[in-house]
């Protein structure tokens, strides 16, 4: 059994984290911290769990009891946390903030998106576990850069649910403003630029394009919706037969031949791409959830990877259908 501990128990993707933990055939959570809950049983913060955990909330942090440690702080906190306390030699750990996504001779944390760093997650101690809306658009995206296609600019309108932004939201992105409501927010200078950038100059160094990316606050719980338009002179049928190879190993993420609709992957694992040609523009559409794939799905992957795992274990159920 992997012995797992989670920092920042309290917030969205713990929540999401806590509830395939509890069900992960090879997992057994050792202890979840919360300064500010501590004591109060997790069910009781995150309604969804009644039922399925008796666990309580605690201030301790026994990091000699586990193999792996989560990391669900805020953006910022891992490398405060990193920075002042002294980790067992041998324990992994997973970073869902963006403290470590960037690659730099400071750290040794490996970008943990399985569908191209497969590889090296496998063989690392620290995952730093990529963005909800890096994943979406990045996923569209590596089957073009690794054939050395991406030229110019890739412009990207991208709108997620409000879980995107946390379980601590100011008026304007709660869930209760954003109801028949749309916003943009943080156009051309989003914080997941970078990692996207970093993901495709790792398999086309030359690229020197922008990524035009205008996110949007959704009026919806989860998931991203993301259409990407780039220039390419390929016909439909061999950009079809390019993306199936780059993901035929991968097992949750699929090129499917019809429109997509955000429901069709939310609640799972799954990233879905189409792919349609308009002249000598590719419109590529991408959809995830951004709970799951996005956030704490992935995290699970890679620990499955870590591990030595088949990376389906404990994230192989299916969406409601309505």
């Amino acid at each position: 059994m992997i012995k797992v501990g989670i920092l920042g128990g309290a917030g969205y993707t713990a929540g999401e984290l806590i509830r395939l933990l509890v069900y992960h055939p090879e997992v057994e959570i050792k202890f979840i911290h919360s300064n500010s809950n501590a004591g109060n049983r997790v069910a009781d913060v995150h309604s969804g769990l009644h039922g399925d955990t008796d666990l309580v909330f605690t201030d301790k942090m026994p990091f000699d009891q586990i193999d792996l440690l989560f990391f669900c702080t805020a953006h910022g906190e891992t490398r405060k946390f990193m920075e002042s306390h002294a980790l067992p030699d041998e324990l992994k750990v997973i970073d869902l903030s963006m403290d470590y996504r960037i690659k730099s001779h400071d750290h040794d944390f490996i970008y943990g998106l399985p569908e191209l760093n497969r590889r090296n997650t496998c063989k690392s101690r620290y995952v730093a576990n990529p963005g909800g809306f890096a994943t979406c658009i990045e996923l569209g995206l590596l089957p073009l850069a690794k054939e050395q296609l991406l030229k110019g600019d890739v412009s990207v309108n991208a709108i997620m649910g409000c879980t995107g932004e946390g379980a601590q939201q100011s008026e304007a992105t709660r869930s209760s403003w954003r109801n028949n409501n749309i916003s943009v927010y943080r156009p051309f200078q989003h914080q997941h630029i970078p990692e996207i950038m970093q993901s495709i100059k790792q398999l086309q160094p030359d690229y020197e394009g922008s990524i035009d990316f205008i996110p949007y606050r959704g009026d919806f719980p989860r998931g991203v919706f993301a259409t990407l338009v780039v220039k390419c002179d390929l016909d439909i049928e061999t950009i079809y037969k390019m993306y199936e190879s780059y993901y035929e190993r991968d097992s949750f993420t699929h090129v499917v031949s019809k429109p997509l609709d955000l429901k069709q992957v939310l609640n799972t694992n799954k990233c879905l791409i189409h792919l349609e040609k308009h002249g000598n523009k590719l419109l590529i559409t991408s959809v995830i959830d951004n709970m799951l794939k996005g956030a704490s799905g992935q995290a699970v992957h890679n620990m499955n990877l870590l591990f030595g795992l088949a990376e389906t274990v404990g994230l192989q159920f299916k969406p409601s259908g309505f």
